[in-house]
């Protein structure tokens, strides 16, 4: 009879704890549960269009239809990022400079990313300084960009200004590069030969 009572007891304290509170605690549980599942999933499928979107990226090869169609699927990915900037070198290299400053301009309209936006600033600006579009080049340098990038800006600013004959600038634009490169980059011994030149 004890035992049968110490059930109803436990049966009565649960329909109590259900009550005044157990439905709360059970519909957090399942919410909690749902939210991990959700997420899980969601990182699945970022996984997967980052996956396919590197596939893409790869067939590109140079190829400007390629190209637009894996911007338009997965024009936030990193892989089409890197795919438009490879692209609009090829593009440059070949002379096709509208072509190349098209895809540079894409990547700096659609990818925020540091590295990203630096590397196509950069590449413009120098696509525009062979079109002999300058004050174009020196807005696409005006580009707001990660301190360890400002002494590529700042180097190119100078190709830019020495081109356009202005000197005093272009010396300026140099020497800031130089105050930010490091003791033991690469680039300072190039940057004091073009220094030097003017």
């Amino acid at each position: 009879m004890s035992a049968h009572h110490d059930e109803q007891q436990e049966l009565e304290n649960a329909k109590h704890l259900w009550q005044t509170g157990g439905k709360w605690v059970f519909a957090a549980l399942v919410a909690a549960a749902l939210g991990y599942l959700g997420n899980v999933i969601y990182k699945g499928q970022v996984n997967s269009q980052n996956q396919e979107a590197a596939t893409l990226a790869a067939q590109v090869k140079g190829d400007t239809a390629k190209l637009s169609a894996l911007q338009q699927s997965h024009g936030k990915s990193a892989a089409a990022a890197q795919a438009s900037l490879e692209t609009a070198k090829t593009l440059f290299d070949n002379g096709k400079l509208d072509e190349a400053a098209a895809a540079y301009r894409w990547v700096l309209d659609n990818q925020k990313a540091p590295l990203f936006q630096a590397a196509a600033a950069q590449s413009l600006a120098n696509v525009l300084l062979q079109q002999k579009k300058f004050d174009e080049a020196l807005s696409v340098l005006n580009t707001p960009v990660d301190d360890s990038f400002a002494p590529l800006m700042n180097e190119t600013k100078g190709d830019v200004l020495a081109a356009q004959g202005k000197n005093k600038e272009a010396a300026e634009a140099y020497q800031l590069a130089l105050d930010k490169l490091p003791e033991n980059s690469a680039s300072r011994e190039l940057v004091q030969l073009k220094l030097g030149q003017l």
